[in-house]
């Protein structure tokens, strides 16, 4: 059996990738005040790093560089977001590959 030692660097695949974001219909709302608890798991776990806390500890968030993955939206169902839908025709992510 032979291993393979590479490393991948995933910021790098996820520069290459083009983003029209739609500034006037956010594809992501979430609920006025989130659950602390609710919101940690998608700091842990969202890919794009869309869900973040500040050097405050204040939850922030940012649909802009949303790879459309699900995760939140499977992780936390309707408890902390209010609205979860694709983005319209030409918005949204754009994946490069090469």
């Amino acid at each position: 059996m032979s291993r393979l030692d590479f490393t991948v660097n995933v910021d790098g695949y996820l520069a290459s990738n083009k983003y029209e974001v739609d500034e006037e219909n956010a594809h992501i709302e979430l609920v006025e005040d989130p659950d602390p608890a609710e919101f940690d798991k998608l700091v842990m776990v969202c890919p794009a790093a869309l869900y973040q806390r500040d050097e405050d500890g204040a939850p922030t968030f940012d649909y802009a560089g949303c790879l459309e993955c699900g995760t939140c939206r499977i992780l936390c169902g309707d408890t902390i977001i209010a609205k979860w839908a694709n983005p319209g025709p030409t918005m949204g992510v754009s994946y490069r590959f090469g």
